[in-house]
């Protein structure tokens, strides 16, 4: 399972700026997640639960913002939803596209600290 890893990660990152900001306690992280990331948040979440206790974070929320896949036609110049996660064929022309405009992000966007 490599969501233990990317929560171990993410609870690095987010004690190193606690402790940068003279911060004694992780309160909350936020973590974007793309649709087409690879992640399964449910995993990611039992993960970061598992980690936090004894960790200037125990008991932190952990809040998960879920990000849509969004590919661009460059023929009908046009965004659109794919349903695959390997070949994004546009809905209206039928060109396969090759430009993911979001949904592989994996970001530490927010942290709450005291």
């Amino acid at each position: 399972m490599h969501e233990l890893g990317i929560a171990e990660s993410a609870l690095e990152m987010a004690l190193t700026q606690a402790t940068a900001a003279g911060a004694t306690r992780v309160l909350r992280l936020v973590i974007r997640v793309g649709a087409l990331s690879g992640v399964d948040p449910e995993a990611l979440r039992f993960a970061f639960t598992a980690i936090l206790p004894g960790t200037p974070a125990e008991g932190a929320a952990l809040q998960i913002d879920a990000v849509a896949a969004v590919a661009y036609c460059p023929n009908c110049q046009r965004n659109f939803a794919p349903d695959t996660d390997h070949f994004f064929e546009c809905p209206t022309c039928g060109q396969l596209c090759s430009t993911l405009k979001q949904g592989r992000e994996l970001d530490l966007v927010r942290l709450e600290m005291i």
